[in-house]
């Protein structure tokens, strides 16, 4: 005879741990999010996150099918920081400007996490809450359905990968950090106008700008193509 089906909120343990700790899926992601931050993607094991909170690390699986569903619930936390406090002004290209930031901001914010999570797809309530959102800010603005999508595309894709970019420099050690950024002064700034004189006469600019995330500026291209396209339509 097969084994009830237990419902998944009767599978959540609901007495404290030892600690006196009461878990829940928000706990273990916020825990989850400070063991990477402190220790990076090797330190988030089952074994450790059930000794961060001091719970069997049996108990994680009434929550999560496993440790791939709680990368996914990471990254799904991200993307609800990033729409945290959003509201929609009207203005198409304003509200995808901030949108895409915040999205952008949120990830950088926990590099070690966007790590895990930038290249992933969760299906999770703040991720379709951001893609629903984005997508009618572009239908309601007046691009076409398969403009829309394409749009949207772009402009997702593009502030995950940006995010993706950035949190793997400063996921480095402070030391290579340092290291990387003083090879625009120290080697860039320096070579003979001779043999790169286009490099030459863009060291001092480029040792200002190349430090920095080039995330604000691809976002403005996107949109200036997209207001383009949308005015041209």
């Amino acid at each position: 005879m097969p084994k009830p089906v237990v419902p998944e909120e009767k599978r959540r343990r609901r007495r404290p741990t030892k600690s006196g700790t009461v878990l829940s899926e928000r706990l273990i992601v916020e825990t989850a999010l400070r063991m990477l931050r402190e220790h990076g993607s090797a330190g988030l094991t089952a074994r450790r996150l059930g000794l961060a909170l001091d719970a069997d690390p049996s108990t994680l699986y009434r929550y999560f099918r496993g440790m791939d569903d709680l990368t996914l619930a990471i990254g799904d936390a991200l993307m609800g920081q990033a729409l945290d406090g959003w509201e929609r002004t009207g203005e198409w290209r304003a509200d995808l400007r901030a949108v895409g930031l915040r999205v952008h901001a949120a990830y950088v914010a926990h590099p070690q996490a966007a790590a895990l999570t930038t290249s992933r797809v969760t299906g999770r309530p703040n991720e379709l809450a951001a893609d629903e959102a984005v997508l009618d800010v572009l239908r309601t603005a007046g691009f076409a359905l398969a403009d829309t999508v394409r749009i949207y595309h772009a402009f997702i894709d593009q502030a995950l990968a940006f995010a993706a970019l950035d949190a793997a420099a400063l996921a480095l050690p402070t030391d290579s950090l340092r290291a990387d950024e003083d090879v625009w002064r120290s080697t860039y700034g320096r070579l003979p106008r001779a043999d790169y004189p286009r490099i030459a006469e863009a060291a001092p600019l480029l040792a200002a700008r190349m430090v920095e995330s080039a995330y604000p500026t691809a976002l403005e291209m996107l949109l200036d193509s997209a207001a383009a396209e949308l005015d041209a339509g």
